[in-house]
């Protein structure tokens, strides 16, 4: 107990959101992100850190990236200005194809469900 406290005082505040992220979504039989396999269906969750509109070839696209405490990973909504209820801070689960696109793993159109 005694030092299970001492480590939790001397963690940053960066390492405590990690340890609650994980704590979060632990147990719920989804891929961590951290763990993350490329080009296969996926079931992921985390909380919203990140929403950007992105036109591209003037069609809006919306970025909505997530962080569970263990990685990232961004999610593309092609032709959506805006979903009602995904804002930061919202813990969400997505289920798409994961893939890399330069430096960063996305998902495009993934089925979303917004978790309380």
């Amino acid at each position: 107990m005694e030092k299970k406290l001492r480590a939790r005082f001397n963690a940053s505040v960066a390492e405590l959101e990690q340890t609650r992220l994980q704590d979060r979504f632990r147990g719920l039989g989804l891929t961590p992100l951290g763990e993350l396999p490329l080009r296969v269906p996926v079931r992921v969750a985390g909380e919203v850190t990140r929403v950007v509109l992105t036109p591209r070839a003037g069609v809006p696209n919306l970025e909505v990236m997530i962080s569970d405490g263990t990685g990232k990973i961004t999610a593309v909504f092609t032709g959506r200005r805006r979903i009602a209820g995904l804002d930061h801070g919202r813990a969400t689960i997505f289920e798409g194809v994961a893939m890399r696109d330069r430096d960063r793993t996305i998902v495009y159109n993934p089925a979303y469900t917004l978790v309380a």
